[in-house]
């Protein structure tokens, strides 16, 4: 099948660029202060320690936590917004620019996380214990991490006496592992922002000898939908069976479903990651990633991608089953069965076309096929010069010449609204790690310690150069 090609807009030129070093050589690297590195490291545990999944109120509290640090570290009170939001909250921190005509720059990031049982884990998912290099803790990678080290960052910058030209606006939602309503009041609310810079995608794969192999810069992102398909029967005594039976039109539907694959389709974001990730992979996977690249109609190209999970995302829309209901006696024939069907869109794909794309593949008339909520779909930030020349400039304090790739993620960050009101918006977590090591909305998550420090490294650089 020939893959259906979107045009994103991105340039040769900034492509060109990311793939050039711009430190000079025998530059001595710079270092964070000790007392910086220690703050981080502390705020980051007791961040861990606030159970902030959704149920839990607990949100309010932990940024009200934040907004203690950030006051004792210099902020104005005034300069600091905790917004109550139904059960969560959200918070906005102002870091005054000396040029009110300046648009600000927002660091964005979110406090809440998924849940997490403490009999299912090794260790109690929210007392934040470092063992063996790491730091373990429910929202330690996702995305306390980033909310602690731009935090810290700031509080840098701050004992610095740094005066920055635009305001830096620290802007944290409260729910964007469920309903993202904070993240839509925030983005209204800042949508003349020059840019957004998201602590929750981004960052460096490490390889088995702890190094950094490649950076990717999230630029795009698919779009999230989530439909509810659903049956109903007549019911009756269960003694008494009948062909129409709502859980057996909702188990053909889904092994249809199950047997479905959406179209292939590139974009020139994701042709220009698979090219340099292949350069940078090795063995098999390489080769079919770089043969993907130039051209994506291969079949058997497009069979080994889409067979592994870290890539089949990249490779157009994706449904699946996620959460199944039916019945409601056990014995009685069941009046009613649903699945939900989450989607993961490719830009470019209209809401429309995949729920009648699920309608035909289903093929039951009975069938009721239902879009939860309202999706938000969002285009491709362009690759600005600043952004890449400051983002090189950052990287290159730690991995000097690391390669940056600019790559589309398969999940929704709070991104995602700031692109679709024409906010610029940019993943540049310095979470380096290796893909071994990441279990968020896992069992036992965890981040190397290590990365605390590159991470102020990163930000430190980036803001100072982006909002002067």
């Amino acid at each position: 099948m020939n893959p259906i090609r979107t045009r994103i807009g991105l340039g040769v030129t900034a492509l060109c660029l990311v793939m050039t070093s711009a430190m000079a050589a025998g530059k001595v690297p710079p270092t964070v202060p000790a007392d910086v590195s220690a703050r981080a490291l502390e705020i980051l545990q007791r961040s861990v320690s606030f159970i902030t999944f959704v149920g839990q109120d607990k949100v309010p509290a932990y940024a009200a936590y934040l907004a203690e640090v950030l006051e004792a570290g210099g902020f104005a009170r005034e300069d600091i917004t905790i917004t109550p939001f139904e059960d969560t909250a959200f918070l906005v921190a102002r870091y005054r620019g000396t040029n009110p005509d300046a648009k600000p720059i927002v660091l964005g990031g979110h406090m809440d996380v998924v849940p997490a049982l403490k009999a299912h884990w090794q260790r109690d998912p929210f007392t934040p214990i470092i063992e063996n290099g790491f730091l373990f803790g429910r929202g330690s990678s996702d995305n306390k991490f980033g909310v602690s080290t731009m935090v810290a960052t700031l509080l840098w910058l701050k004992a610095e006496g740094f005066k920055p030209s635009r305001d830096i606006l620290l802007a944290l939602s409260g729910d964007e592992e469920t309903l993202q309503a904070t993240t839509a009041v925030l983005s209204e609310q800042l949508k003349n922002a020059e840019m957004y810079l998201n602590s929750d995608a981004g960052g460096a794969n490490l390889g088995d000898d702890g190094k950094p192999i490649v950076y990717g810069l999230q630029a795009a992102e698919k779009t999230y939908a989530d439909f509810e398909v659903s049956f109903t029967s007549a019911g009756g005594h269960s003694s008494r069976p009948s062909a129409d039976n709502a859980i057996y039109h909702l188990a053909r539907a889904i092994d249809r479903i199950a047997a479905y694959h959406f179209p292939p389709q590139t974009s020139e974001l994701t042709i220009a990651y698979f090219r340099e990730a292949g350069k940078l992979t090795a063995g098999e996977e390489g080769v079919v990633m770089r043969r993907y690249a130039e051209n994506p109609a291969d079949p058997d190209a497009i069979a080994y991608l889409t067979s592994k999970p870290e890539y089949v995302g990249q490779l157009g829309t994706t449904c699946v089953a996620t959460m199944l209901y039916g019945g409601h006696a056990k014995n009685a024939l069941p009046q009613s069965a649903t699945v939900n069907i989450n989607c993961r869109v490719f830009p470019g794909v209209t809401i429309d076309n995949v729920k009648e794309t699920l309608v035909q593949v289903i093929e039951d008339p009975t069938a009721q096929v239902t879009v939860l909520r309202k999706p938000v779909p969002s285009d491709a930030s362009p690759l600005r010069d600043d952004v890449m020349k400051a983002l090189r400039k950052a990287i290159d304090l730690d991995a000097p010449g690391l390669p940056i790739i600019p790559s589309m993620s398969a999940g929704a960050t709070d991104s995602l609204y700031f692109r679709n009101i024409g906010v610029p918006s940019y993943g540049v977590s310095g979470l380096n790690m290796h893909p071994r090591d990441n279990f968020a909305h896992g069992l036992n998550e965890r981040i190397p310690l290590a990365a605390i420090e590159v991470a102020l490294l990163q930000w430190h650089s980036l803001v100072k150069d982006l909002a002067r």
